[in-house]
């Protein structure tokens, strides 16, 4: 009882801070993914750094990651030019050509599983920017193709909406339909998950969806901050379903791989970063393919 306490107040809190970050303002938003993207980097390098032949520099690889989201944040806002990615250049450079020197004794992985924190890990977050703020057209008579940037909170809010919708819908219809259809969705990486818990799940996003589309368009609740239609909304829970759940599949391999349960401790009840953003790291490269993708049939 204790534990399910515990939990579910981590949760509410994890939920709340979510989402009064993103919807208050551009600069909440960006602190709070600019500390998670630090903080889930040195979980990452934390687990690769257990095992005897692998030693990733738990320093200068989180910053470079949350310094790769900086450089989107103010990239997309117009503060700085394409300059501001150098510092992040120069950080690969020097955690490749450390290695030179270093004498680890498996430089190889060292490499591999660097670059692959910065890819796995900090792009996906830095890619949250790329959602949540919009160029628009300036409306200058003198310069027509000036553009400039707005905050639309709605875009990566929705990404989490979707993915804590899929989770919980996938957890009560499994539970209650699992003995009914039993057919596994991933036996080998992960034998909790049904088919029918994750169409359960897709379902329950869907249906927030169109929600989400009616609140936008029906009833203006939410302004005027999205044009997509009620099928493109659908489609858009469709891809952050099946992204998510890809990438709490790929997190699971990584941890039956390591040989662990949670990814860490920090969420008491619920594990690490990792554990809490595995769907996220997959679900928001999707999402941003996806609605670029909209916004050229337009």
């Amino acid at each position: 009882m204790k534990n399910f306490i515990t939990r579910a107040l981590t949760g509410i809190l994890f939920v709340a801070v979510i989402v009064f970050s993103i919807v208050y303002n551009p600069l909440s938003f960006g602190l709070l993914f600019f500390i998670i993207s630090i903080l889930t980097i040195t979980e990452f390098c934390h687990l690769m750094n257990q095992r005897e032949d692998i030693c990733l520099n738990s320093i200068i690889t989180p910053m470079a990651g949350g310094y790769l989201f900086l450089a989107f944040f103010m990239y997309s806002w117009g503060v700085l030019d394409g300059a501001v990615f150098i510092p992040y250049l120069l950080s690969l450079l020097y955690l490749l050509i450390a290695e030179l020197y270093l004498k680890h004794p498996n430089p190889l992985a060292n490499w591999a599983l660097t670059m692959f924190s910065q890819l796995y890990i900090a792009l996906p977050f830095a890619l949250l920017c790329v959602l949540g703020i919009e160029q628009v057209p300036a409306g200058d008579l003198a310069h027509p193709n000036s553009f400039v940037p707005i905050y639309v909170w709605l875009y990566p809010l929705s990404v989490f909406v979707f993915i804590w919708a899929s989770d919980t819908g996938a957890y009560l219809v499994g539970s209650l339909l699992h003995n009914v259809f039993p057919a596994k969705l991933f036996p080998r990486i992960s034998p909790k998950k049904s088919w029918v818990g994750s169409i359960g799940g897709g379902v329950i996003a869907v249906l927030l969806a169109v929600l989400i589309w009616w609140c936008t368009r029906t009833m203006g609740i939410l302004g005027t901050q999205s044009d997509m239609e009620i099928y493109e909304w659908i489609g858009f829970a469709l891809v952050v379903t099946v992204f998510g759940t890809w990438g709490d599949l790929v997190e699971s391999l990584m941890k039956r791989h390591l040989g662990i349960k949670d990814s860490g401790s920090i969420l008491p009840g619920h594990g690490g970063m990792l554990d809490r953003f595995d769907s996220t790291l997959l679900a928001v490269p999707a999402s941003v393919i996806y609605l670029y993708a909209i916004q050229m049939l337009h």
